[in-house]
């Protein structure tokens, strides 16, 4: 069975979790260094602040080697604060978390809490719901990333090589659509070793 590691020090890793063993994939919580002492197939960067998870990553000294294994094509989900910690670069000239996306991100660009709101858009190609809440959007795409989502003009989801980022909360609807996409990312990984 794969295994899917979630970053649960701060955000919303339960309902990712939740989720995933909706979908009858092993998940399991990375709060600590040896969390990852087992086999780990994919990568869940949930919604949170993200100024915190990156303190916090660097604090519980996960930073290192969750970038590295992000760097050797770990499969990479990043959602709202996750696509934050995933991009290049950040509006406004905060430093990168990872930085291993070669997008640039700014963060709360819909506003604060009351700048939350839920639309239907086309993610690769199939409508979808969308709940947004103080999210951020990409401003910039380069390299090998490419748009997978757009609202209003505003780039809301990309993808480059098995890292995929969303603007926007899936965790939170029963539309699979984004999970499926994550997880064909972790099945070709885990085949790619074989």
């Amino acid at each position: 069975m794969m295994r899917v590691g979630v970053l649960a020090v701060q955000g919303a890793f339960a309902e990712h979790i939740a989720v995933l063993e909706r979908l009858g994939v092993g998940a399991f919580e990375i709060r600590k260094l040896s969390d990852l002492d087992g086999s780990i197939d994919g990568l869940i960067l949930p919604g949170g602040e993200s100024t915190v998870m990156k303190k916090l990553l660097s604090d519980l000294e996960l930073f290192l080697p969750l970038k590295k294994l992000i760097d050797e094509g770990l499969p990479v989900l990043g959602t709202c604060a996750g696509m934050i910690l995933l991009a290049r670069e950040i509006d406004g000239g905060e430093a990168p978390c990872f930085g291993t996306m070669d997008i640039t991100v700014r963060r709360n660009a819909y506003g604060r809490q009351l700048g939350s709101f839920a639309c239907t858009e086309r993610f690769d190609g199939k409508e979808i719901p969308m709940r947004f809440i103080r999210a951020p959007y990409v401003t910039r795409v380069g390299g090998s990333a490419e748009i997978l989502s757009e609202h209003d003009g505003k780039i809301v989801a990309a993808r480059q090589g098995r890292q995929l980022a969303a603007a926007f909360h899936p965790e939170l609807d029963d539309d699979t659509t984004v999970f499926y996409m994550f997880l064909k990312n972790v099945s070709d990984y885990i085949d790619s070793k074989e």
